[in-house]
């Protein structure tokens, strides 16, 4: 399945979620609901394995992963000895393109992706332009000079009411990875156990 490229909002709608990252999102305003006249009026009751699907697409979504990817990602969580819903949900969170939006240097997961393909990426002073890249405890994120200068990057950075996760740490346009995430650390309405309930089926 090909990358969606069209709308974003509409997917943020249909979801209930604001899956673009952006402040400005039509989900974030009070009352917005899916796309379409009447909203969830028109919907009929959803079967259990259609809610489980949805789950899985909205967190699809959300981080920008393709179903392949995904599958890979969850069958990685699943052969670990622990919780698979918050293991999947942690590699999900360890990916570079989101470390580097949790650290506020992208205002929404696909910026930040942009910034990785486009070679503005260090990590541990060596470039990384795959924005699945596995970023590790105690690695060292940084961007290029010339990254560090553009306008959105410095309005960022002057934004003192962004704030960054406890997992991470940050002085200017540097960050580091100090942990893995927890569970309530990764502050996004998912419901990791119905995804893996539909990979279970």
């Amino acid at each position: 399945m090909a990358r969606y490229t069209g709308p974003k909002h509409k997917l943020c709608k249909a979801e209930g979620v604001a899956l673009c990252g952006q402040p400005k999102c039509p989900v974030i305003r009070k009352n917005a609901g899916p796309p379409g006249q009447h909203g969830q009026k028109g919907r009929r009751k959803q079967s259990e394995y259609a809610i489980q699907l949805r789950e899985k697409q909205k967190v699809k979504r959300l981080y920008g992963v393709l179903e392949r990817q995904f599958k890979r990602y969850y069958n990685l969580a699943a052969r670990k000895k622990t919780n698979t819903g918050e293991t999947l949900l942690q590699l999900l969170e360890s990916r570079l393109d989101n470390i580097i939006y949790r650290l506020n240097l992208a205002e929404t997961r696909q910026q930040a992706r942009q910034l990785v393909n486009h070679g503005h990426v260090k990590v541990d002073d060596k470039k990384v332009t795959i924005p699945s890249h596995n970023v590790k405890i105690g690695n060292v994120i940084s961007l290029s000079e010339k990254a560090s200068n553009f306008s959105f990057i410095k309005k960022l950075s002057e934004d003192k009411n962004l704030v960054i996760p406890s997992f991470l740490e940050k002085k200017a346009t540097v960050g580091k990875v100090k942990t893995l995430p927890n569970r309530d650390e990764i502050d996004i309405d998912i419901n990791e156990r119905l995804i893996v309930e539909f990979y279970s089926r």
